[in-house]
């Protein structure tokens, strides 16, 4: 077994494999919310870094216990008392575990529940799909904590719902949930009470058929083409294009599609 897809080596993260190259990657510390230390961090980035290449071709994110995150683990960080040095240097381990998250290339279905708060929203929000039940929470309490994001919330989070929005959050602590939550952005599925698992790995399941190189492209080159300008980002897609659209392990589908043998694009029944 491929290091990086080795229970053995994960105490924060529970790992375990599907059928089709799918990896359930479940945050394991139940008894702390499952708040983020240092080291569920490292082990994050150690999981995400190396997922395409051990073969993983789908991750559905999911939480022991009733809640998914509820952020940092502002214990551990009282009682390191970091210096400001130190702390800008976990933010940054930070960025580096969502950024492989969100650029890896590897699709990421989040099921959320109970509480998404602070640094777990954040976590959240480098995921590629989330999926919620009504009883699931968001909010960035920073404000009140007499502390400042720094894991992304001020670049992935006003992406989904505005830069003001997100301001407000901080600022006072506003608490979204069920289809609120949907409709603002915050995810993108609500199914009923205790649902999120059962919905994230429907997607998961059929998101792990797609072709490896067309998940790639989705789900790092439509994160990069938006840092973009529109000039660069229009060639970048055509480029981006270019080479999935005429990858070998396309025709066989499209010969599909051409035949009338593939499955037509329906409305919901």
């Amino acid at each position: 077994m491929h290091d990086v897809v080795n229970p053995a080596n994960y105490e924060n993260l529970a790992i375990s494999e599907r059928e089709n190259g799918l990896y359930v990657v479940t945050l394991n510390r139940p008894t702390k919310r499952n708040a983020l230390d240092i080291a569920t961090i490292e082990e994050l980035i150690r999981f995400f870094s190396g997922a395409r290449l051990a073969g993983v071709k789908a991750v559905l994110l999911a939480a022991e216990g009733d809640h998914f995150c509820a952020g940092l683990d502002l214990v551990e960080h009282w009682k390191a008392d970091r210096s400001p040095d130190d702390f800008m240097h976990v933010c940054l381990r930070w960025h580096e575990a969502f950024n492989k998250m969100e650029y890896g290339g590897v699709p990421i279905i989040a099921a959320l529940k109970g509480a998404v708060v602070g640094g777990g929203l954040e976590l959240a929000s480098a995921a590629h799909v989330r999926v919620i039940d009504p009883g699931t929470y968001f909010a960035l309490p920073e404000g009140q904590r007499g502390i400042f994001t720094g894991g992304g919330a001020t670049i992935r989070v006003s992406d989904m719902i505005g830069k003001y929005r997100m301001i407000d959050m901080i600022l006072t602590g506003r608490v979204y949930q069920g289809q609120e939550a949907v409709d603002l952005g915050l995810a993108q599925y609500i199914t009923e009470e205790g649902g999120s698992f059962d919905k994230a790995m429907e997607i998961a399941e059929k998101v792990a058929q797609n072709l490896p190189l067309t998940n790639f492209a989705i789900c790092s080159a439509v994160s990069h083409l938006n840092n973009m300008s529109g000039m660069d980002a229009a060639y970048a897609e055509a480029v981006v294009a270019g080479v999935v659209n005429t990858q070998p392990a396309a025709r066989a589908r499209l010969e599909a599609f051409a035949n009338k043998t593939a499955a037509r694009v329906r409305p919901n029944s």
